[in-house]
């Protein structure tokens, strides 16, 4: 996933079910991935070279014995089969080397010296393999370790959260990495549900550090707070709190922001949202009508709300029921084609829901967000990417929702 690291979040299953997950990509060794109807066939390509060797070396002069090549073959499964795969190899080449040697007359027999190179091969072969499985089991660790940083910082959320369906796919430009400065969350509470997505300054743990700062920040004040305006000043001094510290441990990292938008969706179910919005892109409420943005708010992003007067507004817009709310990062709205032309993601959208209105299903919105992302930049992602689309579920699933409120 081009640098691909995905996470599908809820929504319908049946659509995100086809939508690769962040952590589903593991290491996997050569001999794992050499499969066919789940069967290994790592060992074939070695033991194909061993025969084509035997061959052609019983089929030459005695002149010209390319028996001594066999030592390629412990070599070759070294690289794709395990230890055991590999030490057969090892002692299957030693006893062909004999039994083919030892076919020629005494004249054309090449003898000891080889003999002496096919099994230091094998030794070899063996210590090389040790090294790569090391090395993967290595790789494997630091995998599990950005999983688990992923899962602090995108936690797995139900299908259905908080009265809303929801979808989300992330994905990291850098492939290797599985997790950035992208966050977002749905967060129950007392006082209806919230949202929110942001994009912090910069790359690196720095700016998962800074990710995880507001999310916890977020998930307490999201819960208890009645006033949506009062969720935002939290977060803004969140941020800035987080900046003083990391300047006072000496870090050159300590002027750190975020683009956010924050979202609320009233308890007693009244069809608008109130929406804050830190810098960020504004949301496009994507629904049968058609697709528009919300306001833009023209807030600064978190941290730097010091330079403005005050803290962005909190708009309040009214949402028909069946329409979807889609935030994305930067990784959308700044992704260029080859001729340096940005994604026209509103355009898209709008034109995806004219011709179908279930397009604007969490699921299938997502899904179609990312494919065109990937498509439009030739797959070569300039930044992490979030895709996020929320909407009220129906009464059913609403009711599911507040029994597992307050487990959160």
């Amino acid at each position: 996933m081009s640098g691909r690291v995905l996470r599908p979040a809820g929504g319908r299953r049946s659509v995100l079910a086809r939508l690769p997950r962040v952590g589903q990509e593991d290491v996997l060794g050569p001999h794992q991935m050499l499969r066919v109807r789940g069967r290994s066939v790592a060992w074939m390509p070695p033991l194909l070279l061993l025969g084509a060797i035997a061959a052609v070396d019983f089929n030459t002069s005695g002149e010209f014995r390319i028996i001594s090549w066999i030592v390629l073959v412990p070599g070759i499964a070294a690289a794709i089969c395990g230890m055991w795969g590999t030490a057969g190899f090892a002692v299957l080449a030693v006893v062909t080397y004999v039994l083919a040697d030892s076919a020629w007359p005494h004249q054309y027999q090449t003898g000891l010296p080889d003999f002496i190179l096919v099994a230091v091969g094998g030794v070899l072969a063996l210590l090389a393999c040790e090294v790569r499985l090391r090395g993967e089991r290595s790789m494997l660790h630091m995998r599990d370790i950005a999983d688990t940083t992923r899962r602090t910082v995108l936690r797995d959320l139900p299908p259905v959260w908080g009265g809303l369906e929801h979808a989300a796919v992330y994905l990291a430009a850098d492939s290797q990495a599985r997790v950035g400065g992208d966050f977002y969350d749905i967060q129950p509470g007392l006082h209806g549900t919230r949202v929110l997505l942001g994009d912090v300054q910069g790359k690196g743990l720095g700016a998962v550090e800074a990710a995880a700062a507001l999310l916890g920040t977020f998930r307490e004040a999201g819960y208890h707070e009645p006033d949506l305006a009062t969720v935002a000043e939290r977060l803004e001094i969140r941020m800035r709190r987080h900046d003083l510290l990391v300047t006072a441990l000496g870090r050159e990292d300590g002027d750190r922001f975020a683009t956010a938008v924050l979202l609320g969706f009233p308890a007693d179910g009244r069809e608008e949202v109130e929406a804050v919005v830190f810098g960020h892109e504004p949301p496009l409420a994507v629904g049968p009508d058609g697709v528009r943005p919300l306001p833009p708010g023209g807030g600064l992003p978190l941290g730097l709300g010091e330079l403005a007067a005050g803290l962005p507004p909190v708009h309040r817009v009214p949402l028909a029921p069946g329409t979807t709310l889609l935030l994305t990062t930067d990784g959308v709205t700044e992704a260029r084609d080859g001729d340096g032309l940005f994604y026209p993601l509103t355009d898209e959208v709008a034109r995806a829901v004219a011709a179908d209105p279930r397009a604007a299903d969490p699921g299938r919105l997502v899904a179609f967000v990312r494919d065109g992302t990937l498509r439009h930049c030739g797959g070569r992602l300039a930044d992490d990417t979030t895709v996020f689309a929320v909407r009220r579920a129906d009464e059913s699933a609403d009711e599911s929702a507040r029994k597992g409120r307050l487990q959160s």
